[in-house]
């Protein structure tokens, strides 16, 4: 498949899904007004940020509030000399570390995603202000790929 009908499918397939976040737009002519090739919504980043972080803090709470009841159990049937105790204890533990492996996925993602929307919009400033063709016109991604055809 040659790159321009596979950047054909692309935008075929980018023009048919609405809920991606992403839109891959026309070049803007010769106009010299900017138009950006590739648009990160960042109202739809966060809102899968902001998803993840309130994922994060319902674990936080609910998990915090199962581990105290889970490991008072655990030191009531261990002071009763049961053996059940130690076996609470080691579900406790697993459930603790499990958890935390679970939270710390979801802030990385919300972290990942505020960062993702801040880098973009550092690159599409720097290509927007430093890239511009011998007659000192901006050259954004479409009028690049002008030149090399």
């Amino acid at each position: 498949m040659t790159f321009e009908e596979e950047w054909a499918s692309l935008v075929r397939r980018q023009e048919g899904a609405d809920a991606t976040g992403m839109q891959l737009n026309e070049a803007g002519g010769g106009s010299g007004s900017y138009s950006p090739d590739l648009v990160v919504r960042d109202d739809e980043l966060g809102k899968i940020g902001n998803q993840a972080a309130s994922l994060f803090r319902q674990i936080q709470k609910k998990a915090d509030a199962a581990r105290e009841e889970t490991s008072t159990a655990a030191n009531d049937l261990t002071g009763q000399d049961l053996a059940m105790g130690s076996a609470l204890l080691a579900v406790h533990d697993a459930w603790n570390t499990q958890t935390g492996t679970v939270k710390e996925a979801c802030a990385h993602i919300s972290n990942h995603l505020d960062y993702t929307g801040k880098l973009h919009d550092q690159d599409e400033e720097k290509i927007r202000t430093s890239m511009r063709d011998a007659g000192g016109h901006l050259m954004t991604p479409s009028r690049i790929r002008d030149h090399i055809d």
